[in-house]
């Protein structure tokens, strides 16, 4: 189980270069040794040489999540041949800086991608709302459901994630008229059909099918049993079984019978070629440790001294005292990611991050830095004793299936019902669902619990009487938490209910600066 402040796991460094390895085949019990194996490899010499059947208008499917086992080798190849054009990229994101899908957008051969996130990459953003390319915003658990559904051979699936919203009304336009949003919409978003299911209500969403599948994998044998590491699995395994041809990047090819049968991610049936990874691995945000020196000088009451001088410490702290000894928790971006820092030392949790860790630890020292183990965040991290790594399948079953105790999570807006508005402003700012849909989808199984400032930047409320903004979820928030004040929501009966108020604030101030109704306690804390 987690503690909060344990040492973590010290993880040997990976190699940022590759070789393919010539190591002698070990023999695992119950292999039958030196029997007949094919003699058709699925090596080929180079990544130009197995890209080169892929054609304009085709649907690549590219692993990844954020920098971590994205397939860079076969993405700059694909650059080096501009002719082929209009394709359409499926990713969780498009990468950051120039790596990643980033670099077939600037070359322009991709005319769409369907992504989950965006985050900065400002240069995507800018193309999507100057009409320049089409985006499909995607929830982050639907595009893996979906790329799994067509692998599976099924031709859809029925989710709960994206009911009530933009998704379902296909309210978020996939491409602007060139010019951007004052010229209209040339594509408007997908409306899907709703269904309601034991009181539930799910949308059918149509499995994804890619022409070819650009992978990345730790290792892999001649006839294509492939072994991923860490949270470099990500996408990757589920888009290796997706593709009418898939061409994996490993960074280390062995002989066959070199990997134990009980490790294989994914079986040899589901690859076509292989090619050596040649290009170097990168990390989108190295984030490390305090220094000894500096974790000598915390105070017993550093707790106490944060949350009374920085607003996001304060409203972290009061989140603290909501989750529970050997509870299993996902934390947002932004302000849920210093809850660990406040919770009662007694309190040990189960950190989950949605790219496939169920057992995160801190930031790393220098020499635990791993570009394969990340957070949702992009941001480095570690692992602790007990913790496992899977793929993205696997982490949004268990977040769509109500297995986590607790979701914390940032918001835009929250109206008085428990509606969630916290991906985009409409024709202004585009990060993405990423996800966070997923994550309010079952509120009756995972407490949902919004950390934010009680009004925006320009003073605007945002604990309001119904969200002006796309929904992120609808009544699905059990829980608000800002720097003025805690609300208790009824989500059946959409209702607050004022239990803390921050200390020298006012109720009169805060009637003023809350742009909902909502009753009061007869017994408000304070915080």
């Amino acid at each position: 189980m987690l503690a909060l402040r344990p040492r973590a796991i010290a993880l040997p460094r990976a190699r940022t270069s590759s070789r393919i390895v010539l190591a002698a085949r070990a023999r695992y019990y119950s292999v039958v040794a030196n029997a007949p194996i094919p003699k058709k490899t699925k090596v080929w010499s180079s990544a130009d040489e197995a890209i080169k059947d892929v054609k304009s208008g085709d649907i690549i499917l590219s692993g990844g999540f954020g920098l971590c086992g994205i397939p860079e080798t076969l993405i700059t190849a694909m650059t080096r041949r501009p002719e082929v054009k209009n394709l359409i990229a499926v990713s969780n994101n498009a990468g950051a800086g120039d790596h990643g899908l980033v670099k077939l957008i600037r070359s322009g051969q991709l005319d769409k991608v369907m992504i989950s996130y965006l985050g900065g990459n400002k240069y995507l953003e800018a193309a999507y709302l100057n009409g320049d390319v089409g985006i499909e915003l995607v929830p982050q658990g639907t595009l893996v459901a979906r790329l799994h559904a067509h692998a599976s051979g099924e031709p859809g699936l029925y989710t709960p994630t994206g009911a009530n919203t933009a998704v379902e009304t296909g309210g978020i336009p996939i491409r602007y008229n060139p010019g951007g949003m004052k010229n209209g919409v040339m594509i408007p978003g997908n409306k899907k059909e709703a269904r309601v299911f034991n009181g539930r209500r799910f949308i059918l969403e149509p499995a994804i099918a890619g022409d070819v599948a650009f992978v990345h994998a730790w290792k892999a044998d001649e006839v294509g049993n492939l072994v991923f590491r860490y949270t470099a699995n990500n996408y990757n395994g589920v888009m290796a079984r997706n593709a009418k041809l898939t061409i994996v990047e490993a960074e280390h090819i062995v002989p066959v019978g070199s990997l134990s049968p009980n490790a294989i991610h994914v079986p040899g049936v589901y690859v076509d070629r292989i090619v050596q990874a040649t290009e170097p691995k990168s990390i989108e945000v190295t984030k490390l440790a305090p220094s000894k020196e500096a974790q000598q000088g915390a105070s017993a009451g550093e707790s106490k001294d944060k949350a009374s001088k920085d607003w996001r410490h304060r409203i972290a702290k009061r989140a603290a005292r909501e989750i529970g000894d050997g509870f299993y928790v996902n934390l947002g971006v932004g302000i849920p990611t210093l809850i660990p820092q406040h919770l009662d030392p007694s309190v040990k949790v189960w950190l989950e991050s949605e790219n496939g860790i169920l057992g995160m630890g801190p930031y790393p020292t220098p020499d635990q830095v791993d570009p394969d183990i990340i957070n949702a965040g992009k941001e480095t991290t570690t692992l602790l004793p007990g913790a496992s790594c899977f793929d993205s399948a696997e982490s949004f079953n268990m977040i769509r299936g109500g297995h986590m105790d607790v979701t914390c999570l940032g918001a835009m807006q929250v109206s008085q019902a428990g509606d969630i508005a916290n991906f985009m402003i409409p024709g202004k700012l585009v990060k993405g669902i990423g996800g966070a849909m997923d994550l309010v989808s079952n509120p009756d199984k995972t407490k949902v619990i919004v950390t934010m400032q009680h009004v925006a930047k320009d003073g605007a409320p945002k604990v309001v009487k119904e969200c002006s903004l796309p929904l992120t979820g609808a009544r699905a928030v059990s829980l608000i938490v800002t720097d003025m004040a805690v609300f208790q929501v009824d989500r059946a009966a959409g209702s607050l209910l004022l239990t803390d108020i921050a200390e020298g604030v006012s109720l009169d101030e805060l009637r003023a600066k809350t742009a909902a109704d909502f009753e009061v306690s007869s017994h408000v804390a304070t915080f």
